[in-house]
């Protein structure tokens, strides 16, 4: 499903790859493995919906690829979250988990489909997504908090570091896409319960921060420094959020944050 291609593919394959479910998808065996997958699951949610904004603003095919992929990587994760053997989190945990993720598939493709047959996002749709987005990433978080205590997997504490940095990064990409389209700027904030971007990005520091603590080989080291140079070159974007900033270069750097925190936890998980 990851190869899909949507430029040659009428709407209803999108709405078949946005439904499938692999049956085959791993069931693992140990706490680690759940983790994992519970954080790819949320990281490829805000993917999705970073794309989603840029999709509704321009309807161009390549963003419509991006939220395909990054459907079915969630997709992916949570086939294995539900046939995982870990005992991590109960049945109905992991029902309540599904079902929200089925929501934020059918808004998902509810506003796809807006935008492909109006030519314009419905802000009512968007704002659903929103706030769907929100509910998610909050059962989501909670329900990795659970699996982490009941996992009795080895916890590494920059690794736990590492990956809360990808999802406030996530988390704030997506919400500066959001900011970014002019058409869902003002829909798209997200709750008055968030924090407004300039704390999340003192949060990224403080994550970052965490991270850096602590021994490091020198391909470790490379990792995490790039993360932190990358990072030095956005964050004024992310602390002056209100300022005209060069929107694709944030997107394009935050990705590449993202991919650098990834490439760092693989990293970490082979030295504990």
């Amino acid at each position: 499903m990851k190869n899909a291609r949507l430029r040659t593919q009428p709407l209803l394959a999108l709405l078949i790859l946005f439904s499938l479910t692999a049956f085959g998808a791993k069931a693992q065996d140990t706490g680690s493995e759940f983790l994992s997958d519970l954080h790819d699951f949320r990281i490829n949610n805000y993917l999705a919906l970073d794309s989603l904004y840029a999709f509704s603003a321009a309807g161009d095919s390549e963003a419509l690829n991006r939220i395909v992929e990054s459907i079915n990587a969630s997709n992916d994760a949570m086939n294995s979250i539900i046939t995982s053997t870990s005992g991590a989190l109960t049945e109905q945990q992991v029902e309540s988990l599904n079902q929200e993720f089925d929501v934020f598939k059918d808004l998902m493709r509810g506003n796809i489909n807006e935008v492909r047959e109006q030519g314009y996002p419905d802000l009512r749709l968007m704002a659903d997504l929103a706030d769907n987005a929100m509910k998610l990433n909050i059962i989501a978080t909670d329900l990795y908090s659970v699996a982490l205590d009941n996992s009795n997997a080895p916890t590494d504490a920059r690794i736990e570091s590492a990956r809360s940095a990808a999802v406030v990064m996530a988390q704030m990409m997506a919400r500066y896409s959001a900011r970014t389209h002019s058409s869902v700027a003002q829909t798209f904030q997200g709750s008055s319960d968030e924090a407004p971007l300039d704390q999340q990005a003192l949060q990224f520091d403080s994550l970052l921060a965490q991270l850096q603590t602590g021994s490091a080989n020198r391909q470790l080291k490379s990792a995490i420094d790039d993360v932190s140079s990358k990072w030095q070159f956005i964050r004024g974007s992310y602390i002056n959020y209100n300022e005209n900033n060069v929107s694709f270069v944030i997107d394009r750097y935050s990705k590449g944050i993202i991919r650098g925190l990834t490439t760092t936890i693989v990293l970490l998980q082979n030295n504990v």
